[in-house]
């Protein structure tokens, strides 16, 4: 383990990481770990030396740039009290004062970078009890250091399970979108399926390469194209969904948990549109969907995924997919499943009848070897900002868990720093889903955005289930 880990602390930054860390684009993750008591850090300072940082050699390290140019990774003393802040707040007053305080504060870590000359994350301590918790941890990693998948896997390392911390937290199984017509391999069939997977990349990867230089979205209520939007003030809000509500959808329609809760966001979305400005429910919009490349059924131990050629190594290991949002004429209000069966047709088709993913991924290494990181960064930028929306998804665990004898209640995150005026974190944690709303502030007002979302949700689970509207999750 210990050669692993040297190895580890020279090696050069990954392609993947060089994108997302310069001055065209830098993305950073937010995470909020909600406990169900008071906050106390005595012991944060002990838990980061000897339960953070040795997770991987990154979080002790810094991006330096060699004499080739190229970027590495080099170990560096970390001084913990530089990366840990408590904000001080008014004291007794009220949970809806704190949510205020909540809000701003987290505007504020969002809008800011991270100093270059130290690691890449930081974690912020608040000791007031907001409505929906009795303190909040804040952790914000930047991009580089991993993706969701790897960032999560080192969040869960310092978490255990709250009922009994000697048992393994387990996590929901993967459902991948299935044949429904079974295995049928005749010629006929294994033809018009090699045309059609050759075409869909054909147009996905034209499609793909247009995003990213000229073809914009509308500009519309949930898009307000203004250049360095990335740097403006944010409203942060989240909305929850039982488990269970949405699994009775999956199992009625036959979709997966995804399909279910990705139309809930775009019926919502779309009436959200369509309220503010009436017509825009139609417009040109698209969402870029972050895709985890890996398949697997559950987190690997930290060991285990810093492992050369390993089967889920750490890393950036993702790609994007670009989703038209169904429009409310051709999907309305009026039959709200159609947006969950659409966003399915949609996804299906670019995930397992197309290879403009990978042949993206190879086209942005391409651009990288001749342009440089910032070139490939432009790309994504530009995909970026000419869409209306991100959304990204990470799975959690089923147990509740806890942080050094703290409860945590509640789990979201958010990806920062990406061009666009709404971006949609989506976490499943012991049998609820949270959604993750952060928006551009004063542009979209994200406590209707949420409103019309909640709707959204009670319109397909009427209409799936056959049954009153359910009770929203706390």
């Amino acid at each position: 383990m210990e050669d692993i880990l040297q190895d580890a602390i020279s090696a050069p930054v990954s392609p993947a990481g060089q994108f997302l860390s310069n001055s065209v684009l830098s993305l950073s993750v937010i995470a909020v770990l909600e406990t169900e008591v008071p906050v106390d850090d005595s012991q944060a300072m002990y838990l980061l030396r000897t339960v953070f940082l040795p997770i991987n050699p990154r979080f002790s390290s810094i991006i330096v740039t060699n004499e080739d140019g190229e970027q590495r990774w080099k170990r560096v003393e970390v001084r913990v009290e530089d990366h840990v802040n408590a904000p001080v707040f008014p004291a007794g007053m009220s949970p809806e004062f704190y949510d205020k305080c909540l809000d701003d504060y987290l505007s504020k870590i969002a809008m800011e970078n991270l100093p270059q000359s130290r690691p890449l994350w930081e974690i912020h301590i608040i000791k007031y009890p907001t409505s929906h918790a009795a303190g909040n941890v804040i952790f914000k990693l930047h991009h580089s250091l991993g993706d969701g998948f790897s960032l999560m896997g080192a969040l869960l390392s310092c978490l255990q399970r709250a009922d009994n911390p000697s048992l393994p937290l387990t996590f929901p199984s993967v459902q991948l979108h299935a044949n429904k017509d079974g295995e049928n391999f005749s010629m006929r069939r294994t033809l018009h399926k090699i045309f059609s997977t050759v075409y869909n990349t054909a147009s996905d990867f034209s499609t793909s390469i247009l995003k990213s230089c000229s073809a914009e979205d509308d500009e519309t209520p949930i898009r307000s194209g203004q250049h360095g939007v990335e740097f403006l003030p944010v409203g942060i809000e989240t909305v929850t969904f039982s488990l269970d509500h949405i699994k009775q959808i999956k199992s009625k329609l036959g979709v997966t948990l995804n399909d279910v809760i990705t139309g809930t966001i775009f019926l919502g979305t779309r009436l959200y549109m369509e309220t503010l400005s009436p017509g825009s429910g139609s417009a040109n919009s698209t969402s870029l969907v972050l895709l985890n490349t890996r398949v697997f059924a559950g987190y690997k131990s930290i060991e285990e995924m810093v492992k050369p050629n390993t089967e889920l190594p750490w890393g950036n290991n993702f790609a994007f997919l670009t989703i038209p949002l169904p429009k409310l004429r051709d999907a309305g209000a009026e039959n709200p499943l159609q947006f969950v069966f659409k966003a399915r047709e949609i996804i299906k088709r670019k995930r397992m009848s197309s290879f403009a993913v990978y042949l993206t991924a190879k086209y942005l290494q391409l651009v990288s070897k001749f342009r440089g990181a910032q070139g490939a960064s432009k790309y994504i930028h530009g995909t970026m900002m000419n869409t209306s929306m991100g959304i990204t998804n990470v799975m959690g665990p089923i147990e509740q868990m806890a942080l050094a004898s703290h409860p945590v209640k509640g789990l979201y995150f958010v990806v920062t720093g990406a061009p666009q005026s709404l971006m949609v974190g989506v976490m499943s944690y012991a049998g609820k889903l949270r959604v993750a709303l952060m928006v551009e502030k004063d542009f979209i007002d994200p406590r209707k955005l949420k409103s019309h979302i909640e709707h959204a949700f009670h319109l397909i689970f009427k209409a799936a289930c056959s049954s009153r509207t359910p009770p929203l999750a706390n």
